[in-house]
């Protein structure tokens, strides 16, 4: 059996793994890890047949404006979406306790998530690293004590670390949704629901109030506006948004007429939504 080529971002035992062997549940893959987002984007628009994986905002710490523009520049399309409960754990070398620790590494967001556990220690230091899972293998590898990585209970289980303290995340209600990214569009549109467009719009008053209306009558529920400033151009922004639809038709129809109220649009993807239960 011909194995799906994954690109992800991080290492064997991250949130991105999870959600992609969640999202390709029985199906084969052959994961590859990349250091960097934009490795990943690099990876997917020169390797052909490979998809990536990407995180695009979380509850907690927000959209990844980052990635919304990488994926213009690398014109690369969304086919799928899944969402990942996010559960952040403390996890140490075996035999120790959280009196034991000095130092706490983990990825910047994942500290950004447990802010309230780390307040409550303020002796203990924090230290960015590049990804919660290889902070937990830092630690295997080199037997270090004294220090912490805050991961996921998959990183615990891989690199043979013991949980000292289990759910630290500050929200309970605590999700990330990841993106599938390919080269080419799904080709399912009849059977998908939701899309993903970005525009921009001329400094008129009610431009964005009339893109709005127009969504509203044609019956799209949009889920998320975002809006990201234009390198070079004072005051001017992409404006991303992500629309539900019933019909792929009614979508289509609303397209055209967006085309002539915007000065730029880009459809990023035409998918079926994501399960965030």
């Amino acid at each position: 059996m011909k194995k799906l080529k994954i690109a992800i971002q991080g290492f064997a035992g991250s949130f991105h793994e999870e959600a992609t062997r969640n999202y390709f549940q029985g199906k084969a893959t052959k994961l590859l890890y990349c250091d960097s987002f934009e490795q990943l984007f690099e990876l997917v628009s020169k390797e052909e047949g490979c998809l990536g994986v990407i995180a695009i905002e979380n509850t907690v710490a927000g959209s990844i404006l980052q990635n919304y523009k990488m994926l213009q520049e690398y014109n690369l399309k969304i086919i799928g979406e899944t969402y990942l409960h996010i559960v952040q754990h403390l996890m140490a070398f075996p035999g120790q306790q959280l009196s034991d620790i000095k130092e706490i590494w983990s990825h910047p967001m994942a500290l950004r998530q447990c802010n309230n556990f780390l307040k409550k220690h303020r002796q203990i230091k924090s230290v960015e690293t590049v990804d919660t899972a290889k902070s937990a293998e830092i630690i295997k590898n080199k037997k270090l004590y004294g220090v912490a990585a805050i991961a996921g209970e998959m990183a615990a289980r891989i690199y043979g670390l013991d949980i000292i303290k289990e759910g630290i995340e500050t929200n309970k209600k605590n999700f990330t949704r990841f993106l599938v990214i390919s080269q080419e569009d799904n080709g399912d549109f009849e059977n998908s629901n939701k899309a993903s467009i970005c525009f921009t719009l001329d400094h008129k008053t009610g431009s964005l109030a009339q893109v709005l209306l127009l969504l509203s009558d044609n019956e799209l529920n949009l889920t998320k506006i975002q809006s990201n400033p234009i390198v070079g151009q004072e005051w001017e922004y992409f404006f991303y948004v992500d629309l539900l639809f019933k019909k792929y038709q009614k979508f289509q129809e609303t397209k055209e007429v967006l085309h002539n109220i915007a000065t730029e649009l880009v459809v990023l993807g035409i998918y079926a939504g994501g399960n965030k239960a």
